[in-house]
């Protein structure tokens, strides 16, 4: 009787052993996945320096000023013809980008 509840004892250790690898090993597959998408955590001012893409979505308290100095883009009005009134941006509406070479984080130098 005596082996039987120690080899009982001893099946438990092991599955509970087995069960905080597992677990152990988990945590860390979650650690590794959040770590490496970096490019979609925004920490302080990354944002403003990340490329904007060609069809931007308007998001909460922006306006066309700063999302032309966040994508570099001087021209949102003239490229989007259903744009009548840049006072009226409201989060969800879809623009063009095309930004442009003399962005703010891409200053071109010219001396003569």
């Amino acid at each position: 009787m005596a082996s039987t509840s120690s080899r009982q004892r001893t099946v438990a250790e092991k599955t509970q052993a087995t069960a905080w690898f597992c677990a152990s090993l988990l945590l860390f597959a979650v650690l590794l996945t959040l770590s490496s998408k970096e490019d979609d955590i925004v920490r302080g001012n990354q944002l403003i320096r990340r490329a904007c893409e060609e069809i931007y979505v308007v998001g909460e308290g922006e306006t066309l000023q700063t999302i032309s100095e966040k994508c570099g883009d001087p021209f949102i009005v003239e490229q989007n013809p259903h744009i009548h009134d840049p006072d009226d941006v409201f989060p969800g509406l879809v623009i063009k980008i095309t930004p442009f070479l003399n962005s703010r984080n891409n200053f071109i130098y010219y001396l003569s």
